[in-house]
């Protein structure tokens, strides 16, 4: 399986670009949360300059968050600076939009947004919409200033059937946070498969499948809770309960444990599940290094679902079964020390 890494946008993120590129990682990506981590297009185009070979992502920005044309825009901009080498990933902005209190995009307008993209990013021109005006657009100057020559990979976020049949009618690809189920893998390739059926998709092309998780690899009669581990994956895990904090329905959905979980971390946030700017209190430092006395949070449990803790052995034996199941790269998301554990990564994976 190939590998690749996923961090949040930051000033000198373009040195861990370089240094995935050296180690013979495949992509490096950035995330796209507006008033969370930096600018995802400032961030890749540092790392443009800097690499030649490696893939950039964005994972993933939304039709909620912006215009079919600025997102073109940007993304043509950095197939200027990397030529071919761009992912663009899109997604209903599910994360992004509730860090702003907001609800996430329709399947609907994630669809629009993609095809839209992949017109504009193509050199064609497509249909744009403002209430009820609407116009068809294009880029009108191409060249130097962006590139629609060389192709952009479309990689759309999933973690159900309905956005994996967007990506199948779409042509594109398949990622996913946190999603380590086989079983949920081959459903959603089925879903996929089903709805390109009988669209002008080129027969036998193939759409690459990401998922993105951490993975700690442990030491010699290390325990597989210990702190280290839930050090390297209890961002994962707190992303989860930021998300059942802050939506009753799914909180409602675990198990008890989990759900006592949620109820301690609404109480040490100083908020409740109902509040309405709950939201500032539960995404501070989202996706970032967890504190110390949060720890206990990070149940075993959620660390297994997650995140790849165990054994070379054991690591091996899950990753075989996710490539099984048609997932073609492995993504991490490293927050303590981001060099070292994407070394072990590619030492993994070789």
């Amino acid at each position: 399986m190939r590998a690749g890494v996923v961090v949040a946008a930051h000033p000198g993120v373009e040195d861990l670009a370089v240094q995935a590129e050296e180690l013979g990682l495949r992509s490096f990506w950035v995330n796209d949360t507006p008033m969370v981590h930096g600018d995802p297009f400032v961030a890749l185009s540092l790392c443009a300059k800097a690499t030649r070979r490696i893939r950039l992502g964005i994972g993933v920005t939304s039709p909620a968050l912006r215009s079919a044309p600025a997102a073109a825009s940007g993304f043509a901009s950095l197939n200027a600076l990397a030529p071919g080498r761009i992912i663009c990933g899109v997604g209903t902005g599910n994360t992004a939009r509730r860090t702003l209190g907001m609800q996430p995009a329709t399947a609907a307008a994630l669809e629009n947004f993609t095809a839209a993209l992949q017109d504009l990013c193509a050199g064609r021109p497509t249909e744009y919409r403002e209430g009820d005006r609407v116009r068809d657009i294009r880029f009108l100057h191409a060249g130097a200033h962006v590139n629609t020559s060389d192709p952009i990979e479309f990689v759309v976020a999933a973690l159900g059937p309905q956005a994996a049949a967007v990506a199948g009618r779409r042509g594109a690809g398949l990622i996913s946070f946190g999603l380590l189920d086989p079983t949920t893998w081959h459903a959603l390739h089925d879903a996929r498969r089903q709805a390109a059926h009988g669209t002008l998709r080129a027969p036998g092309s193939h759409a690459n499948s990401y998922v993105v998780t951490a993975l700690h690899l442990l030491r010699a009669n290390e325990d597989a809770d210990s702190d280290a581990a839930r050090d390297t994956t209890g961002h994962l895990v707190l992303s989860l309960l930021d998300f059942a904090a802050d939506t009753p329905a799914f909180a409602e959905q675990l198990g008890p444990d989990e759900r006592e979980a949620v109820r301690q971390l609404l109480d040490r946030r100083g908020t409740t599940a109902t509040s309405p700017d709950r939201y500032t209190k539960l995404y501070p430092n989202y996706l970032g290094r967890i504190a110390p006395q949060d720890r206990d949070l990070v149940l075993p449990s959620l660390m297994n679902s997650l995140a790849l803790v165990g054994t070379r052995d054991d690591l091996r034996t899950r990753i075989t079964a996710l490539e099984q199941a048609g997932v073609d790269e492995l993504l991490i998301q490293p927050v303590i020390d981001p060099p070292t554990e994407m070394a072990q990564l590619a030492e993994l994976l070789t």
